[in-house]
């Protein structure tokens, strides 16, 4: 195995929501750092251990759960210093957060106070074009982060970088929720008194993570990068404007971390077995009847991050096949295949329907006239929930694996049946698609 091989890089290729969390915990086994390298607070990973532990993350890649790793925050995470303090110091009541088993890159953008109350009046503001962003000050810190004008996690742990930094920042952030919003100023001193103490807290942390990863590397370390959201929330490549403000695919991981993605020898691409979507946006295959109601039911369709009702609807290939490509995908792990046992029949888009034709590629704006045009598949009517190698699984259930993998054109590697960390079922060999 050469050098490259041994690391790994885990994403989401829907609209995020696959079930990344349980998947980066299974995995991290495996692997010995752990590294998030892109998004905020705007995503929630959960991790359900039995019926007693259940942890849902927000900055903290979950392979913090398993015994002896390092969990590193990448430069391209934009980070809420209150927001990382409230999980370690849940963690540490969890007997789970050693002082050396969480790193913070230096070059991190820092979320403050005056981000979320920009993110609020900018939604507030929209016009009835709402983005539907969870408010926690995201894409006014990228913005910042853009136009050179941010404040870094090497300013936060030093008080008289710190205080420079605000002095100017808040000046300029007040006359824009003033004039702009009608919203009150802004006052120095008790940001500063607030987010010193963040600094003072994270500091035993913060280290230049690109040398720590190429030092790590040079050692033998196996490393595993996880991507928050998924694919079509690329501010890039995804259903722009309806999207996150970051890379969220693999390739930003190279942005993100200081580490070359030439060095990842595996991408795995994270697909719930259905489709959903937290916030606003075109959705060609959401179900607005019973059997939606039912998909939100069954598979527990509420967001870990803000507990909003998911949109729900069936799988979405032309999306997939998108992502899987554009991502560089080597091979699928599916989720949530346990929520379609109960089905009569299961429904695959193919295509959209543009007017009179059929479009079998990915658009650059999905718009809302474009309508699914599906395949239906008959369902197995079995549990899989207690299924743990490929010969356990109903056959019917492996038939829709088949065609997953044929029709995306990309093997799967791994299932998901459950919400607990056990409910796996590995391919080895992976399971190939039938198609070239």
């Amino acid at each position: 195995m050469g050098q490259a091989a041994r690391h790994l890089c885990v994403v989401g290729i829907q609209w995020g929501d696959e079930g990344k969390g349980k998947i980066v915990d299974v995995l991290s086994r495996d692997n010995d750092i752990i590294v998030r390298y892109q998004g905020g607070a705007n995503a929630g990973h959960t991790v359900k251990i039995d019926e007693e532990r259940e942890y849902v993350f927000h900055l903290i890649p979950s392979g913090i759960l398993q015994e002896g790793k390092i969990c590193v925050i990448g430069n391209g995470v934009v980070l809420d210093p209150g927001a990382l303090i409230d999980e370690l110091d849940g963690l540490k009541a969890a007997g789970l957060a050693r002082e050396d088993s969480i790193w913070i890159s230096d070059r991190a953008h820092v979320v403050l106070p005056y981000h979320r109350l920009l993110d609020a009046a900018r939604e507030d503001a929209s016009s009835g074009k709402k983005i539907g962003t969870t408010l926690r000050g995201i894409g006014p810190c990228y913005t910042d982060k853009a136009a050179r004008q941010g404040i870094r996690m090497l300013d936060l742990v030093d008080p008289d970088r710190l205080r420079s930094a605000l002095s100017r920042s808040i000046e300029q952030k007040n006359v824009e929720l003033a004039k702009l919003y009608g919203s009150e100023p802004l006052k120095i001193e008790e940001i500063f008194d607030e987010y010193v103490e963040y600094g003072k807290r994270l500091k035993p942390r913060v280290r230049d993570i690109s040398r720590a990863l190429w030092e790590k590397h040079d050692a033998g370390a196996r490393i595993m990068f996880e991507g928050a959201q998924g694919f079509l929330l690329d501010v890039d490549l995804g259903t722009y404007p309806y999207v996150t403000s970051s890379n969220t695919s693999f390739l930003g991981l190279g942005a993100g971390t200081g580490f070359s993605p030439r060095k990842v020898g595996t991408v795995l691409g994270l697909v719930k077995a259905y489709s959903t979507r937290v916030g606003e946006g075109p959705f060609p295959t959401e179900l607005h009847d019973q059997t939606g109601e039912e998909l939100r039911k069954v598979g527990g369709e509420f967001g870990a991050t803000t507990g909003r009702p998911r949109r729900c609807g069936w799988l979405d290939m032309v999306a997939v096949r998108y992502a899987v490509q554009v991502g560089d995908i080597d091979a699928l792990v599916i989720t949530k295949l346990d929520v379609l046992d109960d089905f009569d029949e299961i429904k695959v888009a193919t295509h959209y329907k543009n007017g009179s034709g059929l479009m079998e590629h990915f658009p650059t704006e999905l718009n809302e006239g474009l309508k699914p045009e599906y395949e239906v598949l008959p369902g197995w009517k079995a549990r899989t929930c207690d299924c743990r190698t490929p010969g356990d699984l109903p056959r019917g259930a492996l038939d829709y694996l088949q065609y997953v993998a044929d029709r995306s054109r990309c093997p799967i590697a791994m299932v998901s049946v459950g919400q607990e960390r056990s409910a796996i079922v590995r391919f080895d060999p992976w399971l190939q698609p039938r198609t070239s």
